[in-house]
């Protein structure tokens, strides 16, 4: 009775803990020390498990939390900034198919449920492998070892039909007194190739929602698992991590003014792109010096990264350039769009890492107002996000999205490597405007060369 108490007073802070740290993560400020309360919590998590009565296999426990952690540790000490989205979604999935194993051994050792329960059981299994194997298509397309996204004939009956056969089943073996290896086999197989036939048709404009929707899948699962095992701590953390992966859903879909259903079930492709409108003109080159005397001269600077500048790991160098312009008195500020970049906050951490202060960087409804009385529009590396197609050309499948109105600045230069089209597949009509130069060139030796012109005109 006294070791009950103790646990479960000690999962309440956990979750208190959690709930604390998740508050914290809110602002770029706290955020580190959010962070650092949740890791602390969830190792006090895992321990006071041990505590657990009747607890079996506590060696093999050991030395899955040693491999598991080690590995987490390392891979989480060499991975790059540019490769976090991946991480983040891998390990997302990690979580699902944790979740979804818990189901598999409740339903090999034929533990009698009741009927909620067993449902429960059921849908946690199917949702947990749907956000593994999703997760770990996510991953290659991100990785780039998949490049291309996969449509299949009669997609959406495909899905729907997937997805009854596959509960069906889980319902039958879930009902069953004693459930047998094929079924199960078929059962897993099954929800693992649904989480697969989701996400292969989803192009890398949707890919920033897609991990936050599988993130929502796997809280979700975690939580249902918590229910079947009673046990109070999954249960809270799978709430917490389920409910805030929603609401980020949610408010990434708004900011692409795109219906999660859409996502899911009509993604934005290379293929999709070309319904919209021709885009005419031509795009006209700057060199270094241009850009370097066009900003150096201006009042007021506005800077928009994309991924093409975590490509290139030239965060460092665009703030070394900044700081050189506020020392000649040109005012600079930094724009952030809610999906730019692979993942939520994906460019928020990246000027982080490289210095820039928390408040000369700005949201979308911050600074949309500001373009207009900019005199330079600098844009690194990103596409789609300041596509003026989403406002005026209604037959663009991002037409409605809101963009950073980088095209309404005086003047815009474009870094980018190539003139090939976004991670969409969308041409983006603001590279043919007349006020529009494009850099081309990586971001980190184009930077760098901007750099030595404002010294030089600085001399």
């Amino acid at each position: 009775m006294t070791s009950n108490w103790f646990i479960n007073a000690s999962y309440f802070g956990v979750a208190l803990v959690f709930i604390l740290g998740l508050k914290a993560m809110s602002s770029p400020v706290t955020a580190r020390k959010g962070i650092i309360w949740a890791g602390f919590a969830m190792i006090a998590a895992t321990v006071v498990t041990f505590f657990l009565p009747n607890l079996h296999n506590i060696g093999l426990m050991v030395l899955a939390i040693v491999l598991g952690g080690g590995l987490a540790w390392w891979s989480g000490k060499v991975v790059k900034m540019t490769d976090m989205p991946q991480m983040v979604a891998i390990y997302n999935g990690m979580g699902g198919g944790a979740a979804a194993g818990i189901a598999a051994v409740e339903l090999v050792r034929g533990v009698q449920h009741s009927a909620m329960v067993s449902t429960l059981l059921v849908l946690g299994a199917i949702i947990g492998s749907v956000a593994f194997s999703g997760s770990c298509v996510a991953f290659a397309k991100l990785q780039g070892l998949m490049n291309k996204a996969i449509r299949l004939p009669y997609q959406n009956n495909v899905n729907f039909f997937l997805t009854l056969i596959t509960f069906g089943i889980g319902l039958t073996i879930g009902y069953a007194d004693s459930p047998g290896g094929f079924e199960i086999f078929l059962f897993f197989a099954l929800a693992l190739a649904l989480g697969v036939v989701l996400v292969l048709p989803i192009g890398g404009a949707d890919m920033p929602v897609v991990i936050s929707l599988l993130n929502a899948f796997t809280g979700l699962a975690v939580g249902f698992k918590g229910f079947v095992l009673g046990n109070p701590a999954l249960i809270v953390a799978g709430i917490v991590v389920g409910a805030s992966g929603t609401l980020l859903t949610q408010l990434m879909a708004k900011a692409m003014n795109r219906p999660i259903k859409n996502i899911i079930f009509a993604p934005l492709t290379g293929e999709a792109a070309e319904s919209g409108a021709e885009v005419e003109g031509t795009m006209r080159e700057a060199s270094a010096l241009d850009a370097a005397a066009l900003m150096r001269y201006g009042q007021k600077v506005i800077i928009v990264p994309g991924y093409g500048m975590a490509v290139a790991g030239a965060q460092h160098k665009v703030w070394e350039m900044a700081q050189l312009l506020e020392e000649g008195g040109v005012e600079v500020a930094f724009a952030i769009h809610p999906v730019a970049g692979r993942m939520p906050g994906h460019m928020n951490v990246l000027l982080a890492e490289a210095g820039v202060p928390y408040d000369k960087i700005f949201d979308l409804e911050e600074i949309n107002a500001d373009f207009a009385q900019a005199d330079v529009a600098l844009v690194i590396g990103a596409n789609d996000v300041v596509n003026p197609v989403a406002r005026t050309d209604k037959s663009s499948p991002i037409y409605g999205m809101p963009i950073l109105n980088a095209d309404l600045a005086q003047n815009v230069i474009v870094v980018k490597r190539g003139k090939g089209a976004g991670y969409s597949g969308i041409e983006n009509a603001l590279f043919y405007k007349e006020n529009c130069r494009m850099l081309y060139g990586s971001a980190q030796s184009a930077i760098s060369e901007v750099i030595t012109h404002v010294k030089a005109l600085e001399a």
